[in-house]
């Protein structure tokens, strides 16, 4: 509990957000996502419909999983 009214005061001051998003590494990782996420949009345009059904049913089990996972560890940190 003490994180997180912690986490949620640092996240709503509006100074230190400015200053982590003028930082180089948040610019940085930033920069890197809107890369990947093109590079990703060019390439499945150049994929046939075969592999596009696979690629888009491994993201589904994908994120399922993940899913799974966050509730887990959720259910584990209450005990």
């Amino acid at each position: 509990m003490p994180l997180r009214a912690l986490l949620r005061y640092l996240a709503n001051n509006e100074q230190l957000v400015q200053r982590l998003a003028e930082s180089y590494p948040v610019r940085r990782a930033a920069q890197l996502a809107v890369s990947v996420f093109y590079r990703g949009k060019e390439k499945m345009e150049h994929m046939n419909p075969q592999q596009l059904n696979r690629f888009m049913s491994f993201l589904k089990r994908f994120s399922s999983n993940v899913k799974e996972g966050i509730q887990d560890a959720k259910k584990q940190i209450k005990k």
